[in-house]
């Protein structure tokens, strides 16, 4: 996706306040959140359950990532979580918007720990034959693959996709997933901003219901609290207080383990 149109990572980085992004990308957001006032809510919800996540992932001791459908690395991106505990961790960005990686290769200039793939997420083979996953992905240990607000992009089933990707893992690795939740269980205002933000990117949305995020984790061992809510998904203080005043994000969660089995 070109300068000239919005795209699902830049408008992402804009509700999170960052600054690779376009004007077109940044009229976008500003729609979205004229229509519906928590947008930002929900994306930075999302962020953090993302960094709590991979902060669990490194306390297991897995300190090597691929981060699906990315978008751009900043504002408490991956790879400053995981360089923040081990300055020695490995971390492979995937995005297939053309726009963004070329933002990401120039954020990450020279930092040899971390690359970006530009892929399709679908596409598993080529993500992990790249050279770059190649040189920074031992595949002989755990790896977390990181799927954060992608597969609501994909219009068909995901659980193959994400099937190839737990084959090519060893046990002790994780899954780290977030997905939009299905529009019964969103405001109408919600609904619209979703159905315009989906015409005016071009970019497909399937809206999944917790029962098939559930599905996505065949052959995971999903750990406890299960698909829930992506806020109360181990909460933070600052999550509570607004659940509590402002209801769930409409955005399931959950992690998996590779297990023996």
């Amino acid at each position: 996706m070109g300068a000239d149109h919005p795209s699902a990572a830049r408008v992402y980085d804009v509700l999170l306040g960052g600054s690779a992004n376009f004007e077109v990308d940044r009229e976008m957001a500003g729609r979205m959140l004229a229509a519906e006032p928590q947008a930002v809510r929900y994306a930075r919800a999302n962020r953090r359950f993302l960094r709590r996540a991979v902060d669990g992932l490194l306390d297991e001791g897995v300190d090597q990532v691929i981060d699906l459908g990315s978008g751009l690395p900043t504002v408490g991106n991956v790879h400053e979580i995981v360089h923040a505990v081990t300055p020695d961790g490995r971390v492979v960005y995937v995005d297939v918007d053309p726009v963004a990686v070329a933002f990401s290769q120039q954020l990450l200039a020279g930092d040899e720990r971390t690359a970006v793939v530009q892929a399709d997420v679908r596409d598993v083979e080529a993500i992990l034959e790249d050279p770059a996953t190649r040189r920074l992905i031992d595949f002989d240990r755990p790896v977390g693959i990181v799927a954060a607000a992608v597969f609501h992009f994909v219009e068909e089933d995901p659980a193959p996709i994400l099937g190839r990707f737990r084959a090519a893992v060893v046990p002790g690795s994780y899954l780290v997933l977030s997905h939009l939740t299905t529009p019964a269980q969103m405001s109408r205002e919600t609904v619209g901003v979703v159905r315009r933000y989906r015409e005016s990117t071009g970019s497909p949305l399937t809206f999944r219901s917790r029962n098939q995020v559930v599905d996505l984790f065949a052959g995971w061992e999903l750990l406890s609290p299960g698909v829930v809510p992506v806020d109360q998904w181990s909460p933070e203080l600052e999550d509570l207080e607004e659940s509590a005043d402002l209801g769930p994000v409409p955005i399931w969660a959950g992690v998996g383990l590779r297990s023996s089995v």
